[in-house]
């Protein structure tokens, strides 16, 4: 066979990486935890493949996982990337009727669970109708089988098949404006690509380490660095979750070099006592993702020294997309970058031209990287998916030096006037505010305007708030069609997920009140 004929299989990530750095050290389990080389992390994944089809799993079977962070979950991962099942990632925010759906349309033949849902697995049990095994990471219920079962299985992988970078490997929920969420396709090719163009534009190499706290059933889990430094042999701490404490462990001894959070999350750190004494500067990287970050936030940083910046991904995407370049970060405050590579991008206004510089429209994506589609939802994808480009729903303006900005979600902006406002814009000076722990900006409906901005704010500890102090000090830095009518001070802010300020549920609030 020619290279031509054969570049379309798959490489088993961690058998190649097994055989070239066995003693590494791929993954610690925990700040301080067990160090598990990249032999010892191949031999477990293999045992965890041969369970599996003890099972009866075979390619292309839907394998449910319903599970907090764990090294089970992770070998699962690996494991479908060896031996071609469809890793189906649960979403535990999800409530119990729509995980009911969600799995009724992938139909499953196995579902594993951690102990932490296992209350829930007991309400959707008596809904599984393709479900031959329910499998317990941790103590089983009765009639369960157990996860550790797989501890008597060889440690060498058998006859596999063969796998080609069309196949799927996962499905990832997105969350859509109506309905249950999307379960975006990502085939071996769409992972193996990202973890290419990341290496290849954000300069990781084998000496790095990174935490994994973002919910692995979130492509930011195992994309932004964990399959990027298994690719090239460097090391992944895992976490259950994000914790405070254990983060400024992680950055003061946990040995880390890359570190990934959403704006909400920084923030916390921000806020916290320990933040003062931190020492970022040990750091390669720390970058924001998941929104655009407020300027407030990053000047915290830049003020220290350390070059922060902003990233931006989506699931469809397969993670990671742009880079800013380090001697850039203070002159683009909120660009992310060029695109890395083997990806095309372009911006286009609503009749689908591509717009001129410094012109704002919606962001474009194409390469190996993008999804083929979504989960059994034909209307969706070719909605999503037309001519070969994926329609992101972000806005973004491309500058003279072809830099680009996100803007925000196309469905957050809104037309105030016949103005087009964005809320991110209006939020990072939100933020700039004395005593502002969090701000959020979402379009209301209105008589006269169409629509008008309202706030929501919350407080740090103590802090005093005047509307009217509030409101001249956004007039001193914002054209007046972009100021808020309304302001909420409120406790808490609700979220998504993986740390993101959920603006549909927010706009529903504000609509109603």
């Amino acid at each position: 066979m020619t290279y031509a004929q054969t570049s379309r299989y798959t490489t088993d990530f961690l058998e190649k990486r097994s055989q070239l750095t066995p003693d590494r050290v791929a993954l610690i389990e925990g700040l301080g935890g067990r160090e598990v080389t990249f032999a010892e992390w191949n031999a477990r994944v293999d045992r965890t493949a041969n369970y599996l089809r003890s099972l009866g799993v075979e390619k292309g079977d839907r394998v449910s996982v319903y599970a907090s962070n764990c090294p089970e979950y992770m070998d699962l991962f690996w494991a479908a990337g060896k031996i071609g099942f469809v890793l189906h990632n649960l979403n535990w925010r999800l409530t119990v009727h729509e995980l009911r759906q969600i799995i009724a349309d992938a139909e499953p033949v196995v579902l594993f669970y951690s102990d932490d849902w296992s209350d829930q697995v007991e309400e959707l049990r008596p809904s599984f109708t393709t479900i031959r095994d329910v499998v317990a990471i941790g103590e089983p219920a009765a009639g369960d089988r157990s996860f550790a079962e797989r501890d008597g299985f060889p440690a060498e992988l058998g006859e596999r098949p063969d796998l080609e970078m069309d196949d799927v490997w996962g499905i990832y929920y997105t969350g859509g404006t109506t309905g249950l969420p999307k379960g975006a396709i990502l085939t071996h090719g769409n992972l193996t690509w990202n973890s290419v163009n990341t290496i290849t534009s954000w300069g990781l190499t084998a000496e790095h380490v990174a935490p994994l706290q973002l919910p692995f059933f979130h492509i930011g889990g195992p994309n932004i660095f964990m399959v990027p430094l298994v690719h090239l042999g460097g090391t992944t701490i895992l976490c259950k979750g994000f914790d405070l404490d254990e983060s400024f462990d992680l950055i003061e001894r946990g040995g880390i070099t890359h570190y990934v959070a959403v704006p909400t999350m920084y923030q916390m750190l921000q806020a916290h006592p320990r933040w003062e004494e931190a020492d970022f500067s040990k750091l390669a990287l720390v970058i924001s993702g998941g929104a655009p970050c407020p300027v407030p936030i990053m000047q915290k940083f830049w003020d220290r020294g350390i070059d922060f910046k902003m990233g931006y991904g989506l699931t469809e995407a397969a993670g990671n997309n742009f880079w800013l370049p380090a001697d850039r970060v203070r002159d683009k405050t909120t660009s992310v970058g060029f695109p890395i590579f083997h990806i095309d991008m372009k911006i286009i206004d609503e009749d689908g031209n591509e717009v001129g510089p410094n012109e704002a429209g919606q962001l474009l994506i194409r390469g190996p990287h993008v999804t083929p589609g979504y989960w059994r939802r034909p209307e969706a994808t070719a909605e999503t998916l037309r001519d070969g480009w994926l329609h992101t729903g972000d806005l973004a303006v491309k500058d003279d030096e072809g830099f680009f900005t996100i803007k925000g979600r196309s469905k957050d902006m809104f037309i105030s006037g016949g103005e087009n406002v964005y809320p991110a814009e209006v939020e990072s000076v939100m933020m700039a505010y004395p005593g502002i722990a969090e701000a959020a900006l979402v379009g209301i409906p209105d008589e006269v305007w169409g629509e008008i901005g309202k706030a929501f704010v919350v407080l740090e500890g103590g802090a005093d708030f005047s509307e009217g102090a509030f409101t001249e000090f956004l007039g001193s830095r914002l054209a007046k069609y972009k100021l808020p009518r309304s302001v909420v001070v409120t406790p808490e802010i609700p979220k998504t997920v993986i740390g993101k300020i959920d603006k549909k549920l927010l706009a529903a609030e504000g609509g109603e009140s």
